[in-house]
């Protein structure tokens, strides 16, 4: 199994992400846009995944959910990795909550790590991939699409899980859902 843990924003921001990428899909034509039916933010990538090892996932990431609140996230605007002149990844920008999302990405990466999962990232920054160019140098056409959404806004959503998705056919499965359940005050 593929799998990964993530965080997913809600129909309002799907919604409008649709909308969104019906506008830009056009302005980069050769590009491989996100498929909407999985619109998440993801927190740690484990890689493929012995199917055995499913429940030690699971007790690693239950606990997770009663330390962490429901946090709610915003989507605007944008820009792209890689070179200036032919980016690799369109990507709209996350607001909003970030520091909570950051805290429970670190939570998970920390929870993960005994089992041998390293994270990816050092500094974990939010972002919502849109798309990435299909040649490794990039593609200045996705230029045009970071202007098109310098002043867009997405929505906003609400975070209430932590979710473990198996990647398959092209597909994202949730594998375990850990409800965001610890109250403030």
């Amino acid at each position: 199994m593929r799998l990964f843990t993530a965080v997913t924003l809600g129909p309002a921001i799907e919604a409008r992400t649709t909308e969104e990428l019906h506008r830009l899909r056009p302005l980069a034509p050769q590009a491989r846009w996100v498929k909407l039916e999985g619109l998440h933010l993801t927190l740690v990538f484990l890689g493929d995944v012995d199917d055995a090892r499913l429940p030690a996932i699971h007790d690693a990431l239950a606990p997770i959910g009663a330390r962490h609140s429901p946090f709610v996230l915003s989507v605007v605007g944008g820009g792209a990795f890689g070179a200036p002149a032919h980016p690799r990844v369109l990507w709209a920008d996350v607001c909003g909550a970030t520091d909570a999302l950051k805290a429970l990405q670190a939570d998970t990466a920390q929870a993960l790590q005994p089992l041998g999962f390293e994270s990816e990232h050092r500094e974990y920054t939010a972002h919502l991939t849109l798309a990435r160019a299909k040649h490794p140098r990039g593609d200045a056409a996705l230029l045009a699409c970071v202007q098109a959404l310098k002043d867009t806004s997405l929505g906003e959503g609400r975070v209430d899980q932590l979710v473990l998705f198996e990647s398959k056919g092209g597909h994202y499965l949730p594998r375990v859902e850990v409800p965001l359940t610890r109250t403030l005050g």
